[in-house]
């Protein structure tokens, strides 16, 4: 039997993913929990074989989130289920240990397999983000802004497009409000620009808030 964990902050989705999810007799959602914080405390309290993960949750955002499981237990296969397109977050999030990048426009049977395939320990990806990937190894336009970012100054570049002062950045990432100031300066630089109001702009239009 498979354990599974769900992390995402609406009590309807995780009652739907449930019951989607339990009807494949090999596989039981043990563990639900509605923001990072819980998430980290059941890990460490419980055993389970995957993490259903959304992104975009209060408190701790999902990129964050899933640095901290891998730091609790490096082997726990995080499998991404999220409404943001692959081509926003997939390759990052992959990049920082996650197992599979799923969009929650998929159908229940894909959900499935990608649980089980991350289950055994192999990596999940989508036809569109296989896709997605061979295209990058080949292209060679230059990098979008953000992707030169690393992955500090993309989360503090994301809570700051999303209206976080820097005061509510450092007691949510739990650095100094000195140490958030240095990475608003950094972010401003390597993309060059001025003010937060372009850092949101960009963000928008990019689809990363």
């Amino acid at each position: 039997m498979i354990k599974i964990i769900i992390a995402d902050d609406h009590a309807v989705v995780r009652t739907g993913l449930k019951q989607i999810i339990e009807q494949d007799p090999n596989l039981k959602v043990t563990g639900e929990a509605s923001s990072g914080f819980e998430l980290l405390e059941k890990i460490r309290e419980g055993n389970y074989d995957v993490v259903l993960l959304d992104i975009s949750m209060p408190g701790k955002d999902g990129l964050a989130t899933l640095k901290d499981i891998k730091r609790i237990n490096p082997k726990l296969p995080v499998l991404i289920f999220t409404v943001y397109p692959e081509d926003q977050y997939a390759v990052r999030l992959l990049k920082a240990g996650a197992s599979g990048y799923l969009n929650k426009e998929c159908e229940p049977e894909e959900l499935i397999e990608a649980i089980h395939r991350v289950a055994m320990g192999r990596k999940y990806v989508s036809e569109n983000l296989a896709e997605l990937l061979a295209t990058k190894l080949e292209e060679t336009s230059p990098v979008p802004l953000h992707e030169q970012l690393s992955d500090r100054e993309f989360q503090v570049m994301c809570l700051i497009a999303s209206g976080k002062t820097i005061k509510e950045i450092a007691k949510e990432l739990h650095l100094s409000a000195n140490t958030v100031s240095t990475y608003r300066i950094r972010i401003l630089e390597k993309m060059g620009m001025r003010s937060n109001a372009e850092i949101t702009h960009y963000a928008i239009k990019n689809g990363l808030v």
